[in-house]
């Protein structure tokens, strides 16, 4: 048995290297970041990101507080969520588009993955993941159900990233991902757990068993193309993935409204 007091220490330290690696908050972390520290971490990822949904809805409630619409407040939820997160995970979503879109080989795919210039596709993504998710705030409106849904897609949207490491071997033997190494069952069934858990809880039974359905399948799917173009997964890769999850169940909370 650990200790009660060993145990809350490594959960501490989890909930700070997991808040360090998906935001630019200055969390110092007690624990080293090499020896499999961030991949045993990422269990915490969707309590992190239940930190950064907070943060998005305390802004959209302030904003209609002041008398701002929807559509002004959700635009303020997404820049605040940006600047927290430091845009790691759009960025990560932009560089996909352009290297899976543009490159001809898995090496050019990689090497325009890690160029720092955007392309047309990467335009095009960062177009659609914020016009998607600030038309479904938008659609959704109640200040309420907005912090739901922000809870619910930014925890959930992260859970799926232990496994998704997990499952899917690193496509370069250098990087933020082959750094972070392979999660360990036990993390990955907590992060699922969480998410799963966030997402009953947030958005209900049936919207929340629609989302594990749809994160699923999009997970599925961009690991498939991930292997078949570039041999595996990168930190962009994940940081699309995220923005899939993030799209996806905002998409789920905004539909079938209460009573239709």
């Amino acid at each position: 048995m650990i200790p009660r007091a060993e145990l809350l220490r490594d959960v501490v330290a989890d909930l700070r290297i997991a808040a360090s690696f998906v935001t630019i908050l200055p969390v110092a972390s007690s624990k080293p970041a090499g020896d499999g520290a961030i991949a045993r971490a990422t269990w915490a990822l969707p309590v992190a990101g239940l930190l950064v949904g907070l943060a998005g809805a305390f802004i959209y409630m302030i904003s209609i507080r002041f008398g701002l619409t929807s559509g002004p407040a959700a635009l303020l939820v997404l820049a605040t969520t940006a600047l927290i997160t430091g845009a790691l995970h759009e960025d990560g979503l932009a560089d996909t588009a352009d290297g899976l879109g543009g490159g001809r080989t898995r090496e050019r795919k990689l090497e325009i993955m890690r160029d720092s210039r955007i392309g047309t596709y990467g335009v095009c993504a960062l177009i659609l993941t914020f016009g998607l998710r600030w038309s479904a705030l938008a659609a959704i409106a109640d200040p309420w159900a907005v912090m739901l849904a922000l809870c619910a897609a930014h925890a959930a949207a992260r859970a799926g990233v232990p496994a998704f490491m997990s499952l899917v071997s690193p496509a370069r033997t250098d990087g933020l991902s082959a750094g972070a190494g392979s999660p360990p069952g036990r993390s990955v069934a907590i992060a699922f757990a969480v998410g799963t858990l966030a997402l009953a809880l947030t958005l209900g039974p049936g919207k929340a068993l629609a989302g594990l359905v749809l994160l699923s399948l999009a997970g599925l799917m961009l690991a498939r193309l991930a292997i078949r173009q570039i041999g595996g997964q990168t930190g962009d890769i994940l940081g699309a993935f995220e923005q899939l999850g993030e799209i996806l169940i905002l998409l789920v909370a905004a539909s079938f409204p209460e009573g239709h």
